[in-house]
Parts: structure tokens; sequence; C-alpha cells
């Protein structure tokens, strides 16, 4: 394992989101998109010239991620939603359930969304993972999950990389051009105080970098699950990772301070580690 460029971290955003989640980069716009999921806010970011943008959701946002049309898709604690570019909001799909809210998304090769959702509690079980496609087709991908959380398919697609936090784990499992895994089996599991898994992004080395909740970190995995690189923060609950940048090469990672007695003064803002690596060009939701 090589030392990560832990002390080069920068703070690009600097903000006190209570869970800050899910940064995606928007190649159309050169912004990135991120969410705070308990303060109800979707936020972007432009690095070239500084500006910022914050709307607020009437319920708790676990995802918000571009559509190829313009505007967004948002997993909401209701379902899923379309924000149009005039600011129109439409359901897609509404599902609410009583205890339940919107975690972590992701777009697929194909332009479907796959998107998460567990309970307030966090129940064991009480979660699913759900692939939507822009007609409002929806199908369960996994039933009784706990914290569905990180997403991510292989360069390819053919591989799909996925943490249920509380398991410690991040699996991965095969994936066909009709959307149907199989072949569930670990990738890796986070050894006992380094954290758990949370959200996640795939390289083009197609090495998967993995956020630890409570750890304080991002740990980057060959696809063999054999552990090369760790990159540090101050902040202890790291939330996710994404690539961004022109050239997809700067880390981007979102952080929460929910629940810290005395938080970082870093907790709730976003980091970015420039030349970290190399992304691939995220698809924009197909609806």
């Amino acid at each position: 394992m090589r030392a990560g460029p832990g002390a080069a971290y920068e703070v690009a955003v600097r903000a006190e989101a209570e869970l800050g989640e899910g940064p995606t980069w928007d190649p159309a716009t050169g912004r990135l998109l991120w969410v705070d999921v308990l303060g109800m806010r979707v936020h972007t970011y432009d690095p070239s010239s500084g500006r910022r943008t914050v709307r607020t959701t009437e319920q708790h946002v676990g995802a918000a991620k571009p559509r190829a049309g313009g505007g967004l898709v948002l997993n909401l604690r209701d379902g899923v939603a379309l924000l149009d570019p005039d600011g129109a909001l439409r359901w897609l799909h509404r599902e609410p359930v009583p205890g339940r809210r919107a975690n972590d998304a992701a777009v697929a090769p194909d332009g479907s969304l796959w998107a998460g959702t567990m309970r307030y509690d966090e129940a064991t079980g009480g979660g699913t993972l759900s692939r939507l496609t822009g007609a409002g087709e929806v199908r369960t991908v996994l039933a009784e999950v706990t914290v569905s959380n990180g997403l991510g398919w292989s360069p390819d697609g053919r591989l799909l990389y996925y943490a249920d936090t509380p398991t410690r784990r991040v699996d991965v499992f095969d994936h066909d051009a009709e959307g149907v895994i199989r072949g569930r089996r670990p990738l890796v599991e986070i050894e006992e105080g380094a954290g758990f898994p949370d959200g996640l992004t795939v390289d083009a080395d197609g090495c998967v970098w993995v956020a630890l909740w409570g750890g304080g970190a991002v740990r980057r995995y060959t696809p063999a699950g054999e552990l090369d690189l760790v990159v540090e923060v101050p902040a202890p609950l790291t939330t996710a990772c994404a690539f961004g940048g022109a050239d997809l090469t700067d880390l981007y990672v979102t952080t929460a301070r929910v629940g810290l007695p005395a938080p970082h003064p870093v907790s709730g803002s976003v980091l970015v580690v420039p030349g970290a690596g190399r992304g691939v060009p995220q698809p924009a939701f197909a609806g």
C-alpha cells in the first residue's frame, strides 16, 4: 500500500452540512452537485468561478443526479422526482413508506437510476435498492437491505459495486445490459475500528474508492480487493467521493457533522484532493 495524498486536501466548499452526501460531477455544466440529506438542500459548485447555488427541497433528499435533457433527478423521502430546467418538480415514482427515507443513488451505464432507501431508525432489512427508468418503470433490485449506500460500475459496465453500510462490506455483482445483477460476493470487508463503508466511486483503472463513515478517510481498492491507497481527512464522518474537474482527476469528498458533539471545523464541508486519480465520465439519467 502506498501513502495517499492526505495532506494535500483543500476545502472546496466551506459549509456546515448536517449530512453532506452524493458528490456528482456534471460535465454538461462543469459543476459539482451534492446534497445535504437532512438539511433538505441540493447544492452546486463551479470550481472555475467559485459560484455556488443552493436549492431547498420539501423533503429529505438522498441524492441529486443530472438528467440527459437538463434538470435533475432527485431521490426524495417519498420517492423519485424530476426537477425540470424551469424549476418545476414532478414525481416520477412516488411510494411513501412511514419511517423510511431515501439515501444514496447512482446512474447506471444504461441511464437508469438505482435508488436506495433506509429506515430512519436504521432497522435491519428496512431498506431497498430499486432500478428506475425514465419512463417510470420500477424494479426492486435488492430487498431487505439496511442502509443502502454507495454504488458504482466498472468502466466496462459488467460489474456493480455496492455497500450496505452496517455489513462493513463492499460487495460486487455481475451486471448485464438489461440491468440484472447476480453472483453477489464480497470485494472487501472493512476492519473493526476503521469506520463503515459509505459512498463510493470507480476510477478509470477499475479501482473502487470508498468513503469511510467514522473513519475520516477514503480508501482505494484494486479490482482484486487489495488496499493500495488511503486518503485521510480531518472530518471523521466521511460520506462519499467522486472525481470531477475538466479532466476528472480531482477527488471531491463530502462530509457530515450530524451527531458530533465537537465537529472539526471542516466537518460538513466538501473537500477536494487535486490530482488524486483519474475518474470516468458518469452518465446522465435518461429521463
